[in-house]
């Protein structure tokens, strides 16, 4: 078993990967502007590194494969990343990356950010819900993020796409050893999903962030021939409760 983990991790796509030629969100759009005030770019001090999303004024949720991104801050409330109000810049003051997590094969691919100070919640800035374990998913959901587009560049402007949620055997039969607590949306005989620098970015069905952009297949954004992955939110809520209550 840990022969083929380590295989699949050969294979997947990580937020910085290797020398593969990559585009960003896979055939969606420019976002609205200000229509996603919840997403945060993680950043370190060459840029934009990974994706988020604000739950609370001070807690941003996250991948935690983006935790040896080297990361300095986060940047909210915007949505051209060459605009970048400074009153919307945080330093991280605490990182809690999911006990369970070894890397993004095995699964629990998540953490939460605790900022160094409160942002204040208005028509530029504001939080997402979480799912209940009960939210329906079926239909089209979306996925956003600055993730790399035309090559080697990030784009600077926040871009989005429709997904469809992929039937769990559906998408066990195309992953081998599929780890626990995931979402499959996107890919598998479509042309739409993320990419490279998308990761740690919501999954947001019915306006609740119900999956955390984890991994897809072997770099392959263009036409993504096997389901995307994401962590699913809703198996990790007495964790974050417990985040929220206890060490604050």
């Amino acid at each position: 078993m840990h022969a083929l983990h380590a295989f699949l991790l050969f294979r997947l796509l990580g937020f910085l990967g290797g020398n593969a030629d990559v585009r960003g969100i896979t055939n969606g759009e420019e976002a609205l502007d200000g229509s996603m005030l919840y997403m945060a770019s993680l950043q370190n001090n060459r840029g934009h590194t990974c994706g988020g999303f604000l739950i609370r004024d001070n807690i941003v949720v996250s991948a935690a494969q983006c935790y040896n991104a080297d990361l300095t801050h986060v940047v909210l409330g915007t949505h051209d990343l060459k605009s970048v109000d400074n009153g919307n810049i945080r330093s991280i003051e605490k990182t809690y990356i999911h006990p369970s997590y070894e890397d993004v094969g095995k699964g629990s691919d998540i953490m939460l950010l605790k900022l160094s100070g409160n942002v204040e919640l208005n028509k530029t800035v504001n939080t997402i819900s979480l799912p209940t374990p009960e939210l329906n998913m079926e239909g089209n959901c979306q996925v956003a993020g600055w993730g790399y587009n035309n090559g080697r560049q990030l784009v600077d402007k926040l871009r989005v796409v429709n997904v469809s949620i992929i039937n769990h055997k559906v998408c066990e039969n195309q992953w081998p050893a599929l780890p626990a607590n995931v979402i499959c949306a996107g890919g598998y005989g479509t042309d739409k999903g993320f990419c490279q620098g998308d990761s740690g970015g919501p999954l947001v069905c019915n306006g609740k962030a119900v999956g955390v952009v984890s991994f897809n297949y072997n770099g392959n954004c263009d036409y993504p021939n096997q389901p995307n992955i994401y962590t699913e939110v809703s198996k990790y809520l007495d964790w974050i409760k417990c985040i929220l209550m206890c060490y604050e």
